[in-house]
């Protein structure tokens, strides 16, 4: 609803409108790595598909609203991307390794942990999305770094970063968990001049820095109470 909101405010005024999609578009991909041409492997009635199908659904009106009203649209398939400034407990995986190691709480890995994302710095996704937007392509276009992890990969990451005495705990995986994603950036590099700069190691401890600021800052305003 939100992107049909905006697309009709954008077919009003004249604007340039981007939607930010998202990788699971692809859902858990029979194609690896995944190139924009790639129509996705999705379960339509499954726990994740509210998310999956949104998202679908947001493209199929972007391009409608393109075609039938020559708005002007741009569309970036971002994958997994961290940063400061998260939120400590969304939930994402960068973000829960690394506030529980902060924490001394045992790092949460679902399933083998043998399923893989791939994991791009902020900078890079923002650096992406300027050149999308300042460019006369409309997408769809991966935006994402192709370095692969294993969530136990990952997390071997974190205990190097944060903490080397952390652990981890295995748990139930959740259902529909893709086993694997890997953007294909072909086209970006192409079409955008755009790749990815920072690497993992090196994005990171950035983001370490700063959860670690703000875990201290809540824990002390938790002591002061």
């Amino acid at each position: 609803m939100g992107t049909l909101n905006m697309l009709g405010l954008a077919k009003r005024i004249g604007a340039r409108f981007l939607l930010t999609s998202t990788s699971e578009v692809y859902g858990d991909p029979l194609e690896h790595p995944q190139k924009e041409t790639y129509w996705g492997h999705v379960n339509p009635i499954g726990v994740r598909s509210c998310y999956d199908e949104g998202k679908r659904t947001a493209e199929t009106l972007t391009m409608d609203y393109h075609r039938g009203d020559n708005v002007e649209v741009r569309i970036a398939r971002i994958f997994n991307t961290y940063g400061p400034r998260m939120c400590l407990d969304d939930g994402r995986v960068v973000s829960n390794f690394v506030s529980q190691a902060i924490r001394k709480q045992p790092m949460t890995v679902y399933g083998d942990g043998k399923q893989t994302r791939s994991f791009q710095y902020v900078s890079d996704l923002v650096d992406g999305l300027m050149a999308l937007m300042e460019g006369e392509h409309i997408g769809p276009f991966n935006l994402g770094n192709p370095g692969e992890f294993t969530m136990l990969e990952l997390a071997q990451v974190v205990k190097e970063t944060v903490d080397p005495s952390a652990t981890i705990e295995f748990k139930e995986n959740t259902a529909d968990d893709p086993q694997k994603r890997k953007p294909d950036i072909s086209k970006a590099k192409n079409l955008l001049n755009w790749e990815p700069k920072v690497t993992l190691r090196e994005g990171l401890p950035l983001m370490v820095a700063d959860f670690r600021n703000r875990i201290l800052n809540e824990d002390e305003g938790k002591l002061g109470k």
